[in-house]
C-alpha cells in the first residue's frame, strides 16, 4: 500500500516539469511501430496562419517545464528512477501501446514506449498462457478461439464501425464478461485508429491498448515489464514542454493559484507557502517577483516543498536544488527567503514534517495531486481526507486546489470508461485547435506524437487497465471536492476579479473555443461546453 500511496500523474508531471529553458536534443523516434492513416481523409481543421513558427528549430530551445520523473503506478513495483500528467497537467505508468504503427513509403519510425509495450505484452502472454499459445499476430486469445473470433469480425463489417461507440461497446462487453465479443471488437477496431489521425482516432489508439491490457487481466505484470522502456528525463522534459505550450490547462492552474495567494497575502509580513508537489519550484519564481513589487516592501517568505525522492532523478539532485534556485531569485529581488525541504510522499506527510511557525500567514497549494491520494474506496486509512483534515488543523489563510473536472473514481468500469472517453475526447480536440504565437505542429509531428503518448496516454491507460491500489488516476468533480473540504471545516473563498483577469490573459492566446466560467466561487476552464480543469480557493 505504501508504494501505491507514493504515486503521482502525468498531470502532476506537467507541474513538475515547468522550469527555465535548457538546451534539449530532439527525441528521434526509431523503429516501425506506428501506423499512418490517410490524413487527407481527416483534414486538420486548424486555421493556417501566414506567419509560421515551429516549437523547435535546430537552434531553438524548448520552453521547458518542471523536470520530473514518470509516475510509477503501484502495479509497476519498479526501481526505475521514474518510479512514482492532464492534466494530469504531472509522469505516470507506461501506457500499453502494443500496436501503434507509424510508417510510410518514405519514413518509418516508432517510439521505444510502443515497442517496449509490445514486447512486454508478449512476455506476459507467455507467462500467463505458456509457450504453446500463438500470439505472433498480436492477438490476445488462444488459437482455439481464433475461428470464432475472426468469424465475428467478418460479421461486424468493420468498415462501418464508429470508433467512439465501438470503444464504449468494448468496455460494456468487458464489464459483462463477454470476452469473445470484446476481443472481436478490439481486433476489428485496430485498423480504424491511428496516432496521426483525427482526435477520436488518436484517442482510440490509446484507449484500445488500455482495453487490450485489461482483457489480459495482467495490467500489473505489463507495467512491471515496462521499466526498461521509460523515456529519459530530458526526453520527457521536451514532451512536457510541448504539451504545456499547445494547451492552456497547466498555465491556467499556476496563474490562477498564484493570483489567489498573492491577493490573500497582500497585508502580511511573514508568509509561508506549503506546496504539496514542489518539483522544480518554478511556480514560485513569479510570486517572488510579484511580492518584491509590493508597496511598503516585500514580506519574509518561507516555502516548504513536499516531494518524494523519486523526483530527484529528473531534477539532477534533491530538493536542495529547488531551495537554491528560489533563494537566488529571492536575493536578486530583495525578498527575505527561507526554504524547507520535505522529501516525503503526500500520503506520508504529518504535522511535524511541515514546520509551521506561530505568526506566519500560511498558504497551501494542491496542484493536480490530491486525486492521487487513496480515498475511502481504496483504503480505510483514506489519505485523501486525512491530508485535507491535516491541512485544516494548520489553520491556513488560503488553500488552492487545482484539479481536472472529471469523475474517474467510480466503481463501475464501463461508467468510468465513458467518463474518461468524453473527457479525453475534449482534450484531444482542444489540442487540435489554434495554437498560440502562430505555432504549427501537425498531427504527424514526431514530437507531438511523443508528447501525447507520454504525457496524456499513460493516465488514460491507468484508468482503463488497472484496478484497486494499482489504479491511481482517481479524479473527482468539483462538487465532490467541495463536499470533502467542507466536511473538514473549510469555507469556499471566491476567486477575485484580479485572479480571473490574470487567467483571461493566458487563455486569450488560444482558441476562442476555450471558455472561462465561475461555479460556486471556483474558476472553471472549459473546452466548448465541457469543463476541463478547476481552480478553487478555501479558507
Amino acid at each position: 500500500m505504501q508504494t501505491s500511496q507514493k504515486s503521482r500523474s502525468s498531470g502532476a508531471a506537467i507541474h513538475r516539469l515547468y522550469h527555465e529553458p535548457e538546451p534539449i536534443e530532439p527525441f528521434r523516434l526509431t523503429g516501425p511501430h506506428f501506423q499512418v492513416l490517410n490524413n487527407n481523409a481527416y483534414p486538420d481543421t486548424r486555421p493556417q496562419e501566414s506567419v509560421v513558427a515551429s516549437l523547435q528549430t535546430p537552434n531553438e530551445q524548448f520552453f521547458t517545464l518542471e523536470s520530473s520523473p514518470v509516475i510509477e503506478y503501484p502495479a509497476c513495483n519498479s526501481n526505475s528512477p521514474y518510479s512514482r500528467s492532464p492534466l494530469s497537467p504531472q509522469g505516470s505508468a507506461q501506457s500499453c501501446l502494443s500496436n501503434l504503427h507509424y510508417s510510410s513509403p518514405e519514413k518509418t519510425y516508432g517510439s521505444p514506449v510502443s515497442s517496449g509495450i509490445e514486447e512486454a505484452i508478449r512476455e506476459v502472454e507467455m507467462e500467463l498462457l505458456g509457450p504453446g499459445s500463438d500470439f505472433e499476430d498480436g492477438s490476445i486469445t488462444s488459437p482455439l478461439d481464433n475461428k470464432n473470433k475472426y468469424y465475428k469480425i467478418l460479421q461486424l463489417g468493420n468498415a462501418n464501425l464508429d470508433v467512439k461507440q465501438t470503444l464504449i461497446d468494448i468496455a460494456h462487453a468487458i464489464d459483462d464478461g463477454a470476452k469473445e465479443d470484446a476481443d472481436a471488437l478490439i481486433e476489428a477496431l485496430q485498423s480504424k485508429v491511428s496516432v496521426t489521425g483525427d482526435p477520436i482516432q488518436r484517442l482510440g489508439t490509446y484507449m484500445l491498448e488500455g482495453l487490450r491490457a485489461r482483457q489480459l487481466s495482467s495490467g500489473s505484470l505489463i507495467y512491471k515489464k515496462l521499466r526498461c522502456y521509460e523515456p529519459k528525463p530530458e526526453e520527457l522534459t521536451s514532451y512536457m514542454s510541448i504539451l504545456y505550450e499547445i494547451c492552456p490547462y497547466y498555465k491556467f492552474a499556476y496563474t490562477s493559484a498564484n493570483a489567489v495567494i498573492k491577493e490573500a497575502m497582500q497585508d502580511e509580513t511573514q508568509v509561508h507557502v506549503i506546496d504539496f508537489l514542489i518539483a522544480q519550484g518554478s511556480q514560485w519564481v513569479q510570486l517572488i517577483k510579484d511580492l518584491a513589487k509590493r508597496p511598503g516592501g516585500p514580506p519574509r517568505l518561507r516555502v516548504t516543498g513536499v516531494d518524494d525522492g523519486d523526483s530527484s532523478y529528473a531534477r539532477g539532485g534533491g530538493l536542495q536544488l529547488v531551495g537554491q534556485k528560489l533563494a537566488m531569485v529571492a536575493e536578486a529581488h530583495g525578498v527575505p527567503f527561507e526554504f524547507h525541504a520535505a522529501a516525503i510522499s503526500g500520503s506520508d506527510v504529518h504535522w511535524g514534517n511541515l514546520r509551521v511557525r506561530p505568526g506566519e500567514a500560511l498558504a497551501v497549494n494542491f496542484p493536480y495531486m490530491l486525486h492521487h491520494m487513496p480515498d475511502e474506496s481504496v483504503s480505510t486509512t483514506n489519505h485523501r481526507d486525512r491530508l485535507i483534515r491535516l491541512v485544516k488543523h494548520l489553520t491556513p489563510k488560503v488553500v488552492t486546489l487545482l484539479e481536472q473536472e472529471s469523475n474517474t473514481n467510480t466503481s463501475s468500469f464501463s461508467k468510468r470508461f465513458e467518463e474518461a472517453l468524453d473527457y479525453y475526447t475534449a482534450m484531444f480536440e482542444s489540442i487540435d485547435a489554434k495554437l498560440p504565437r502562430n505555432i504549427v505542429m501537425p498531427r504527424d509531428d514526431k514530437q507531438r506524437i511523443s508528447a501525447e503518448e507520454n504525457c496524456v496516454a499513460r493516465d488514460m491507460v491507468n484508468i482503463v487497465a488497472c484496478e484497486d491500489t494499482d489504479r491511481v488516476e482517481r479524479h473527482e468533480p468539483l462538487d465532490k471536492w467541495k463536499f470533502r473540504l467542507q466536511a473538514a471545516g473549510f469555507m469556499a473563498r471566491p476567486l477575485s476579479y484580479s485572479a480571473v483577469t490574470a487567467v483571461e490573459e493566458v487563455v486569450r492566446e488560444y482558441s476562442n473555443c476555450y471558455r472561462l466560467r465561475e461555479k460556486d466561487g471556483a474558476l472553471v476552464l472549459a473546452w466548448k461546453n465541457k469543463a476541463m480543469v478547476t481552480c478553487s480557493a478555501w479558507r
